[in-house]
């Protein structure tokens, strides 16, 4: 059997389409009568693994044109390639309308939020969910919404997606009064929130109201690190950000280099995560590996992700949400509590799993 993965849309592995295929294509499991194949942009020949088959796909660099090459040329050129199974990780962004060979589109958020917010091109990808033979989501939230959409639940699958413990886990940092992470020095303690600035539903300036709060409350040193790139919400959280009367102790990164977040991560005191529209929200199961305490919202996939192992908060009670910060950045007792149960439950999300149960759905593709 050859399983062909495509490459396609996940920005060379400079997003979370391109960690997800970058983790995955890493730990791809060796099993009888079973091969392997990218396929993709020639620039991404190298972009995920340097030991698997890649094959060029040439159809343009822009997205309707690999729109069209998905629609109208993969049947050829998987007929060509003898694939027998597709697996799709950018799926909400190129999707075929029918499928010459089986397939499995990755879904990484809610189908519901996607085609809310989708315009008519995305929409044409999108039906493809219709007719695609499995739909692998990383959450039972994912699932549920599917559910909703009145998707028959045989049809979909229920993964974890992996962290790569080699970056994330606990490092001996106690002593240490600076993480330095170029570009920047930040002096610790901090907290850490790692999401981009791209609406109100991540809730950046609730989380700085409520660090007031904690910071009015408690006077303790912590500092607040908003780390992510900035999108179209980012002139809301600045402003928030000045006018609040812990401005001083208040730093943005704007978008973070990934070689440096593993460090940035491990050296915060605790990670608070308030946004409410996650589907899966891996940052979470990243501190808990790098033995950082959690707190987040109850909304969305956290509760799922978190597992009874964090705090968690409603981030419109800006009063619970302080009491929260307060809990995992100075209880000592508790912060204990939760770094011993959230390492042990980050190690369940690994990608050699991750891929082995990728690879089994996709086997089982030709006897459905």
């Amino acid at each position: 059997m050859k399983i062909a993965v495509d490459t396609f849309a996940c920005d060379s592995g400079k997003s979370g389409f391109g960690s997800y295929l970058t983790g995955l294509a890493a730990n791809l499991p060796a099993k009888d009568g079973v091969e392997y194949m990218l396929f993709g942009a020639p620039l991404d020949r190298y972009t995920y693994s340097n030991d698997i088959p890649f094959c060029e796909a040439r159809c343009g660099d822009s997205m309707n044109a690999q729109r069209f090459w998905h629609n109208f040329s993969s049947a050829s050129f998987y007929k060509k390639n003898n694939v027998d199974a597709v697996l799709y990780p950018a799926a909400t962004r190129l999707l075929p309308g029918s499928f010459p060979v089986p397939g499995a589109a990755v879904l990484h958020d809610c189908l519901s939020v996607i085609l809310a917010k989708a315009k008519f091109a995305h929409r044409l990808t999108l039906r493809g969910f219709e007719r695609v033979q499995k739909i692998i989501v990383p959450t039972n939230y994912i699932k549920n919404d599917l559910l909703r959409l009145g998707f028959d639940g045989k049809k979909i699958a229920v993964v974890r997606h992996g962290i790569d413990h080699n970056l994330f886990y606990q490092r001996p940092l106690e002593d240490l009064d600076t993480v330095n992470v170029k570009p920047f020095a930040i002096k610790r303690p901090y907290i850490i929130y790692a999401s981009s600035v791209t609406g109100a539903g991540k809730k950046h300036i609730e989380l700085i109201k409520a660090f007031e709060i904690f910071k009015k409350r408690t006077g303790a040193p912590h500092r607040l690190v908003l780390a992510g790139a900035e999108g179209e919400w980012a002139e809301q959280v600045h402003k928030a950000a000045f006018d609040s009367s812990a401005a001083s102790d208040i730093f943005l990164t704007g978008f973070f280099p990934r070689e440096g977040f593993p460090l940035l991560c491990a050296g915060a005191d605790a990670c608070v995560f308030p946004s409410i529209q996650e589907g899966v929200g891996l940052p979470i199961v990243e501190a808990m590996a790098s033995g950082v305490p959690v707190t987040a919202s109850n909304a969305g996939a956290l509760p799922e992700i978190c597992a009874g192992k964090a705090v968690l908060f409603d981030s419109d009670n800006l009063e619970e949400m302080a009491d929260a910060i307060e809990t995992v950045a100075t209880d000592k007792k508790a912060r204990q509590k939760m770094i011993l149960e959230g390492l042990a439950w980050s190690k369940k999300f690994n990608w050699q799993e991750c891929a082995s149960q990728t690879v089994d759905i996709l086997r089982g593709l030709l006897n459905d």
